[in-house]
């Protein structure tokens, strides 16, 4: 059976390789806009996790596979933070998040191709960041690591300096989290 990440995340394909030797990687253009954040973060994750899956099982004409779909954002104040569009919406991204707590939700979702079932569910990691100043954000602006990262920061990378206290699953935060990923495809009948 054949096990395919939907998605074109580098930080994804880095972490699944820690469960799984061999896997194809087929970058879902599921419309994320077509999901509307009605103030539910886990049920909004998960919807999107789903449409990817589902987008890329429309392009397989093999059914014999498992497809996995996976989207992380940032919550804040009753908000999504996604990936910021430039530097300034990055700074103020950061200045947010400075000195507070705000959670992260990853949603997957499991699509197994010859039953159809899918199986979706979602972590959620509560992350404190220190204080900030703005010298120190405009620094790490200039890195750059900033332009694919909900919430403007990469915790795996440069971004962790920020990090305070940590709780839930680290790799949630990261982009995937690999304990109920595994366990999730273990309920499924996928032996790793």
């Amino acid at each position: 059976m054949k096990i395919i990440l939907a998605s074109a995340s580098s930080r994804r394909k880095e972490l699944l390789r820690r469960l799984v030797e061999n896997f194809q990687v087929i970058v879902s253009d599921f419309d994320e806009s077509s999901v509307v954040f009605h103030k539910d973060c886990a049920s909004y994750v998960m919807r999107l996790a789903e449409g990817k899956a589902k987008n890329v099982c429309s392009k397989l004409s093999d059914k014999n596979s498992i497809v996995i779909g996976c989207d992380t954002v940032v919550f804040f104040n009753g908000k999504i933070m996604g990936k910021p569009n430039n530097s300034k919406e990055a700074f103020y991204m950061l200045k947010s998040l400075s000195g507070n707590k705000h959670q992260v939700y990853s949603g997957i979702s499991i699509i197994d191709r010859i039953s159809d079932r899918i199986n979706s569910d979602f972590v959620c990691t509560t992350v404190k960041f220190s204080e900030i100043d703005d010298r120190r954000i405009e620094e790490y602006l200039k890195i750059g690591e900033y332009k694919d990262k909900a919430g403007a920061y990469g915790i795996q990378g440069s971004g962790g300096i920020f990090v305070e206290e940590i709780h839930g699953c680290y790799y949630n935060v990261v982009g995937l989290p690999l304990n109920k990923l595994y366990n999730m495809l273990g309920k499924m009948g996928v032996n790793l």
